[in-house]
């Protein structure tokens, strides 16, 4: 790894509504600490780790209509669908203090290890940039667009947007690339003691379980920069 540079790893899922409020305060966090200290600039690089929440969920089927989320949630936890309404309803009003525009009433559930894949080969063909990129399309898509990122076709769409070639992707969704970098993620975050996301470790030293607030960010990221050959206290 570069001393010069912060690594911070997050593992995260494409359908989980907590990981993408945890992104939107992780950049928070960050942006804080470039306008404190703008030589930090392009010195902390952000990797998406993959992290399923529900690996047993179906493969796309388009003969099978997408899972009803507030149905699930209410099945899962007791009430029914209006108290699965009321869930979605409760973490939208939190992720639009976050400036994010939830439709979680029509969000389109389904299996997200091919969604995982993508995001590696976007990493291995743009490093962080190109995979965060893809990644937030990903998440506008399944969280605000009632986009199904269980479809092969949807994720190359959607990929391609944020700028991985459309063969790339296709390619890498007509076999199993990546399914092992996958599966090795999530090892890794068990191995962390995770068991839920987001899960954020910076530098592999600093854990940060949950979308806390940009103030723990903050502060986990200034010790780490401390810490870091290069990035040491003013």
């Amino acid at each position: 790894m570069n001393a010069d540079v912060v690594h911070v790893e997050i593992w995260s899922d494409v359908v989980c509504p907590w990981c993408y409020i945890g992104k939107r305060r992780v950049e928070a966090a960050l942006a804080g600490l470039e306008r404190a200290r703008p030589e930090l600039h392009g010195r902390v690089e952000v990797r998406w780790r993959s992290f399923q929440l529900d690996p047993s969920a179906a493969p796309f089927d388009p003969a099978v209509a997408p899972v009803d989320l507030a149905e699930h949630l209410g099945s899962k936890y007791g009430g029914g669908r209006q108290a699965g309404l009321q869930m979605l309803a409760h973490v939208t009003g939190i992720a639009a203090g976050e400036g994010l525009h939830y439709d979680l009433e029509h969000a389109r559930g389904g299996n997200t290890m091919d969604a995982h894949r993508v995001l590696h080969a976007a990493h291995a063909e743009g490093g962080t940039a190109l995979q965060g990129k893809v990644k937030e399309r990903l998440l506008q898509g399944y969280f605000c667009e009632r986009e199904n990122i269980s479809d092969p076709d949807t994720l190359v769409r959607l990929a391609a947007e944020a700028g991985l070639d459309h063969l790339v992707a296709r390619q890498t969704l007509a076999g199993e690339a990546y399914r092992d970098a996958v599966e090795a993620d999530q090892a890794q975050a068990h191995a962390f003691g995770a068991t839920g996301v987001p899960f954020v470790v910076v530098e592999r030293r600093y854990g940060v379980s949950g979308a806390q607030p940009v103030a723990v960010f903050t502060d986990v990221l200034t010790r780490a920069m401390h810490d870091a050959a290069g990035l040491g206290a003013q």
